[in-house]
């Protein structure tokens, strides 16, 4: 069955690149809605964004959707993977700026809020996408490719020069709530170089304190607090990932694989996928293949208590 929020929860913080403060209401939505994004701070034009693979305006820092009007809310992948990973299938998702606030710079926040308001069963059945075939791309050492398989699962790599990133790598099968359990808590994360570069270029605004954001210089975590995980950044990478390619527009069953993809590598895999003959195809989920789904199995009490 499909899924909503039972009532609106709302998040306000500042977002992570802007600065700029926001407030995030997620409200119920109708079967077959999907999930949408509303401007309210914009009143002339279309205000309306979807949360789809093909709205996306790539950008290397972060996931941005952008309508035909040009409008665009930025830094979605969190709320993305939040809603995703709580099973939700339809939601509008009211925003007053241009940037989703980055609170403790993962989803943890957005999946509590979730899960304290509660998850509301639609009678429809859920749609699935299918993936039939193997497609990958590439741009230089990074690689993203979705071959078949019966749910969804995450595989990533990176590898950094920074001692205290190096190389991690790590494989979760995406349903009895592994999203919330092993991922959800994980942050993003920069080295303090980047921090510098991009504060400079006017970006980065909201985490200037390391509070967003796990920082790194060489082998020292600078952020107060350590890490949450050893392997907090691959972690986040899946966290992304797991947003990115919620914007199938439905659940994916296939093994996704990334080494060293960014979030514009993930949405040039979802256009090489929709664009492939015969790559694809819709099923309608009974029982055992919604079992199979992200957001299946989650209980409250595997919910890291971070945020």
């Amino acid at each position: 069955m499909q899924t909503t929020v039972k009532t609106a929860i709302s998040f306000r913080g500042n977002g992570l690149h802007s600065g700029r403060p926001a407030t995030v209401t997620v409200r119920p939505a109708g079967v077959h809605h999907g999930i949408w994004f509303k401007r309210t701070d914009v009143h002339l034009g279309d205000t309306m964004i979807a949360a789809r693979w093909d709205a996306v305006n790539r950008s290397p820092l972060c996931t941005k959707l952008e309508n035909a009007a040009g409008l665009q809310v930025s830094t979605v992948e969190h709320l993305m993977a939040a809603l995703a990973g709580c099973g939700i299938h339809n939601a509008l998702v009211e925003i007053d700026g241009p940037e989703v606030p980055i609170l403790d710079g993962s989803s943890a926040p957005f999946v509590r809020g979730i899960m304290t308001r509660g998850v509301r069963f639609q009678a429809a059945p859920v749609m699935a996408i299918e993936v039939l075939k193997e497609v990958t791309v590439r741009d230089g050492d990074a690689m993203a490719t979705l071959v078949p398989s019966d749910t969804l699962r995450i595989d990533f790599e990176i590898d950094f020069a920074d001692a205290a990133i190096g190389h991690q790598r790590k494989t979760l099968v995406m349903n009895n709530g592994s999203f919330a359990r092993e991922l959800c808590d994980s942050r993003t994360f920069c080295r303090q170089a980047d921090v510098e570069a991009m504060q400079a270029n006017g970006l980065a605004l909201g985490g200037a304190a390391g509070l967003n954001a796990v920082v790194f210089d060489g082998d020292a975590v600078v952020s107060p607090g350590g890490l949450r995980h050893a392997d907090e950044p691959v972690r986040h990478k899946m966290l992304d990932a797991l947003g990115d390619l919620a914007l199938a527009g439905a659940p994916l069953l296939g093994h996704y694989t990334g080494v060293r993809a960014g979030h514009s590598l993930t949405n040039t895999l979802l256009r090489k996928l929709f664009g492939t003959p015969g790559a694809v195809r819709m099923v309608e989920c009974d029982g055992a293949i919604a079992a199979r789904l992200p957001g299946f199995g989650l209980v409250w009490n595997e919910i890291p208590a971070v945020a």
